[in-house]
């Protein structure tokens, strides 16, 4: 065969099988994809969950299937989704407690930063800090002033040791310097129960299950704990404004993908999530769940939760939380 045949011929076959590797990657997903949440049906992870999933199988043409793997404060689901193949048909959405894990576990069976991919956060869950009317105490300033009057007789409650209600309570509590004690319960539900009654001080609550009881009275929200205020409670100042300085939690909810992941598989997904968070049914959704979309870049993602792992490090130790062996 002449020489520039040859030649012709070889470029015609590289140009299609780039042309194939193009179309493969377009084509992307080509089946349903398993979104494992590592916490059980019905918290507020998979709530978060299924409203973005739903969305995104709409518009990418293929099921989004959520796998719950509860257990161990999420890192069983955790450890699945960093052994499996890195194909963009399992990601995993977690809490921020994804971040916790390294400094409350001696031991994972995983590398919370290297066998992980961010995509992007989804959302934020601001906790209000409530009281019961009973306690007379109006702001967040007279809360502080009680606390530091008689050190150590202020309690608030908490939906388990480790839990972003907990470690919300204790950045509060060491940048307000008051000594308060933690009562941990199974979850919220009790935790409100307690606040509502009068027995507990005052609790980090998730907005969704306090907020009726805020608009009618039983309840008092003098701040929240996040970095901007929430959408549910748009007159409720932070614990910042408020008067306590570097109090601020960041409880996030995000999305993730194995660490080999494509880069182009990756940031399809967190164009997907931006999509669907920008849709109108899932702003509702969010609303009522007290939830505020929240997105950034895979890399920035990334970033943060790198930095965040050593800060958390860093409020566990002064929690005085031991790792679980």
């Amino acid at each position: 065969m002449p020489f520039t045949r040859r030649a012709g011929l070889a470029a015609c076959l590289a140009l299609g099988a780039a042309f194939a590797a193009t179309a493969a990657e377009t084509a992307y997903p080509t089946k349903p994809i398993r979104v494992i949440v590592p916490f059980a049906a019905g918290s507020t992870t998979d709530i978060i969950a299924r409203a973005i999933a739903d969305k995104m199988g709409a518009s990418m043409g293929q099921t989004l299937v959520i796998d719950n793997r509860g257990g161990a404060s999420g890192t069983i689901g955790q450890q699945a989704v960093a052994t499996a193949a890195p194909d963009g048909y399992t990601i995993m959405i977690h809490s921020s407690s994804h971040t916790v894990s390294p400094s409350t576990f001696a031991k994972l069976p995983f590398d919370t930063v290297a066998d992980f991919a961010g995509v992007t956060p989804i959302s934020t869950l601001p906790n209000a800090l409530v009281i019961s009317p009973s306690k007379n105490i109006k702001t967040l300033k007279e809360l502080v002033a009680a606390a530091k009057a008689k050190p150590g007789t202020i309690n608030f409650a908490s939906a388990g040791q480790g839990s972003a209600t907990h470690l919300n309570a204790e950045k509060f509590k060491l940048a307000a310097k008051i000594d308060a004690t933690n009562i941990p319960f199974k979850g919220s539900a009790d935790a409100v129960t307690e606040v509502l009654s009068g027995r507990v001080d005052y609790y980090f609550s998730p907005i969704a299950p306090v907020i009726g009881q805020i608009k009618e009275g039983h309840l008092l929200a003098l701040a929240v704990g996040s970095p901007k205020r929430a959408a549910a409670l748009p007159d409720v100042p932070t614990t910042a404004e408020a008067g306590v300085p570097g109090s601020e939690f960041n409880f996030w909810i995000g999305m993730m993908a194995p660490a080999k992941t494509p880069r182009d598989i990756v940031n399809r997904l967190h164009d997907e999530v931006a999509k669907a968070l920008a849709s109108p049914e899932v702003k509702e959704r969010f609303l009522k769940l007290g939830a505020d979309a929240w997105t950034l870049k895979p890399e920035q993602f990334d970033a943060y939760i790198k930095d965040e792992i050593a800060s958390n490090a860093t409020l566990v130790k002064a929690a005085g939380l031991s790792p679980t062996p």
